[in-house]
C-alpha cells in the first residue's frame, strides 16, 4: 500500500453524461460486497445539500459512483443504481440526504435470454449469451477465466432468466459469478483475480488482529480500493489469532490458514466518514489452499 494520509473521496451522482460531484461535502458511507450472486449494496449520506440539489438527486439522477482511498491511491469502491433517496435532519443545523443503491440489480432481476445455439457450443458461448443479456440491463462483461468444457453435440435452447443460466454454467465449470461495480465477473472456485496480492501489515494498513473464524479469516485494514472481491491479500500468519478448537467429533473445522499467507477476498465492507474517524475495509477471506471448500450455497448468497 502507498502512503496512508490525506484521505480522498469522490461521490458522483448522475444520469447519462449529466452529473454532480459531491465529494467536497461531508460524505458518510457503508458498502457491502461479496462473491455472491445477489447484488452488492451501498448506503451513502451527504450532509448539508441545498434544497435544489437534493431535489435534483431525488428526481433526475439514477446512478452513483463512489471513489475513495488516499490521494496517491484512490479508486472506485462502488458503482451502482440509485434505488431510494431519503432526507432527514441530524440536529438543529445539519441535514442529510441518504442514497440507497444496488449494483447490477436491474440485470440480476430482469435480464432474460431467448435464443438457440447451434451444435458445438461450449460454456463460454452460453456465458456470453447470458452476459450480453445482462449488458442490455446495465451490467457489462467483466473478468471471465478460460472455462473449457466439452462442446455440446446438439443445439442448445437458452430461455429464461440470465442469472439462472449464469448459475448453471458456474456450477458446470466450477466457478463463481457475481456483479462487481457494474461488471459480470466469473472466477474459478479454486482461483482468484489476476494481479498482485495486497500486502497487509501494521505498517501498510492492517488494523488490529486478523482472526480465524468459521466463516473465514476476518481482517480489518485502512480503506484501500485495491481490495476487490476475488482479489488476494497477503498476511503474516503469525499475526492471525487462531480459532479455539472445539473438541466435539462433529464440530466443523474453521477454514485453515494458507501456507504462504495468501488469502482470497470473499466479502469486503467499506466504511468511511470524510469528517470522522471511520475509513476502513472489513474483509472475510479464505486461504488459496482452501478455496475448493467454498460451498455452492454461499456463492448463491443464501
Amino acid at each position: 500500500m502507498n502512503a496512508q494520509w490525506l484521505r480522498a473521496c469522490s461521490l458522483t451522482v448522475g444520469k447519462g453524461s449529466a452529473g454532480l460531484e459531491l465529494g467536497a461535502l461531508r460524505v458518510v458511507f457503508a458498502t457491502r460486497k461479496g462473491d455472491v450472486e445477489t447484488p452488492n449494496s451501498a448506503e451513502i449520506r451527504v450532509y448539508n445539500l441545498s434544497a435544489g440539489t437534493a431535489n435534483r438527486i431525488r428526481r433526475e439522477f439514477t446512478r452513483v459512483v463512489l471513489q475513495a482511498g488516499y490521494q496517491d491511491n484512490i479508486g472506485t469502491i462502488f458503482d451502482g443504481t440509485i434505488r431510494q433517496v431519503r432526507t432527514g435532519r441530524e440536529n438543529g443545523t445539519d441535514t442529510w440526504l441518504e442514497i440507497i443503491a444496488a449494483d447490477g440489480d436491474a440485470a440480476y432481476n430482469f435480464a432474460t435470454v431467448n435464443t438457440t445455439l447451434a451444435a458445438g457450443s461450449k460454456p463460454a458461448d452460453r456465458v456470453a449469451v447470458a452476459q450480453a443479456a445482462m449488458a442490455e440491463k446495465g451490467a457489462g462483461a467483466g473478468y471471465t477465466p478460460e472455462l473449457g468444457g466439452q462442446a455440446l453435440p446438439r443445439g442448445k435452447v437458452m430461455y429464461g432468466m440470465a442469472r439462472q443460466h449464469m448459475r448453471n454454467e458456474a456450477e458446470t465449470t466450477d466457478t463463481t459469478w457475481s456483479i462487481q461495480d457494474g461488471k459480470v465477473q466469473m472466477l474459478p472456485r479454486a482461483g482468484y483475480l489476476p494481479g498482485a496480492a495486497v500486502v497487509l501489515t501494521h505498517e501498510t494498513g492492517l488494523v488490529g488482529t486478523p482472526e480465524q473464524t468459521q466463516d473465514g479469516i476476518r481482517v480489518r485494514s485502512l480503506l484501500n480500493p485495491r481490495l476487490r472481491i476475488g482479489g488476494r491479500i497477503k498476511l503474516d500468519n503469525a499475526s492471525v489469532l487462531r480459532a479455539k478448537t472445539d473438541l466435539k467429533a462433529s464440530a466443523l473445522l474453521p477454514p485453515s490458514l494458507d501456507h504462504d499467507g495468501i488469502y482470497r477476498i470473499l466479502t469486503v465492507d467499506f466504511r468511511g466518514d470524510t469528517r470522522g474517524n471511520d475509513w476502513y475495509a472489513d474483509m472475510v477471506c479464505i486461504g488459496i489452499d482452501d478455496t475448493s471448500r467454498l460451498p455452492l450455497d454461499m456463492m448463491k448468497g443464501r
